[in-house]
């Protein structure tokens, strides 16, 4: 049984990992002032030089129903089966609409990731290797609504400017922030954004606490995959999450640049590790 693999762009997984590992992606809109872009067709830099010009943030628009419909329908004609990968519902209402097209087609299943970035590779990956092993669509499917639960998924901050600028934090706790010179751990909890350890000193020493105590956290660890995946970082803190998860035993490392919906929530020199626990 051929079963197509998918996600949205949110995965923010580069092209080579995708053919890697066979994932179809359908992008999400970036609009940018007046002007409107596919995310995957815009870079962070291109995020960051529009903020610092404008002032603002751009925008992400989710997917609607018609087109979710469209793209399976596409997916069907060259497979058996869609198992297809949504953005967290507590973030976006992509995952209702796509569950929402896929009601109407045979075959379509659609899993709510209750994760973003590389948190969604992670299943999709687990999908892909189930579905090579000749496991049930519907059956994987169910495997990875599981799974779900046990995706380690996590960023810190290097200055809390664009989630000011989004309204996410008040001017006190940014002047604050700045002022200590506090790193903020977000982090993905029952499928919402939400604050976790605050770290404090340069991002490098962050990055380096960040890592210990993430990987600590999880008693067990599935080894398998593991991503570092940032909107932008000096070498030394993409390094340091690497060892960090070498370290640890993991044995394959992939090192990704998040897209347009993380990069516009949390700016620059914003890293995470994420893996999923055993």
């Amino acid at each position: 049984m051929k079963i197509a693999v998918s996600a949205e762009s949110t995965i923010d997984l580069q092209n080579d990992l995708l053919e890697k590992f066979e994932i179809s992606t359908i992008p999400f809109t970036v609009i940018m002032g007046e002007d409107e872009y596919k995310d995957g067709d815009i870079t962070s830099k291109d995020i960051f030089k529009f903020v610092a010009e404008k002032n603002i943030l751009p925008k992400t628009s989710a997917i609607n129903e018609y087109t979710y419909g469209e793209y399976f329908e596409e997916l069907l004609k060259n497979n058996d089966a869609v198992i297809h990968f949504a953005l967290s519902s507590e973030i976006s209402s992509a995952c209702r609409n796509a569950k929402a097209a896929a009601e109407k087609l045979k075959n379509v299943f659609v899993v709510d990731s209750r994760s973003l970035s590389t948190g969604i590779a992670l299943l999709a990956i687990k999908a892909r290797e189930m579905a090579q092993a000749g496991i049930d669509p519907k059956d994987i499917a169910d495997a990875c609504t599981e799974l779900t639960q046990k995706v380690q998924a996590s960023f810190v901050l290097d200055k809390l400017n664009y989630m000011h600028k989004g309204g996410r934090c008040s001017k006190i706790a940014l002047l604050g922030a700045n002022l200590l010179k506090i790193k903020p751990q977000i982090l993905l909890e029952d499928g919402k954004m939400v604050v976790g350890k605050k770290y404090m000193g340069n991002i490098e020493s962050c990055i380096k606490k960040y890592c210990k105590d993430t990987i600590e956290a999880s008693k067990e660890l599935d080894l398998n995959h593991a991503f570092v995946t940032y909107t932008s970082a000096s070498d030394t803190m993409v390094a340091t999450a690497e060892e960090a998860l070498k370290a640890a035993g993991f044995r394959n490392i992939y090192k990704t640049l998040a897209g347009a919906t993380i990069t516009s929530h949390c700016g620059p020199n914003t890293l995470g590790i994420l893996f999923i626990k055993a």
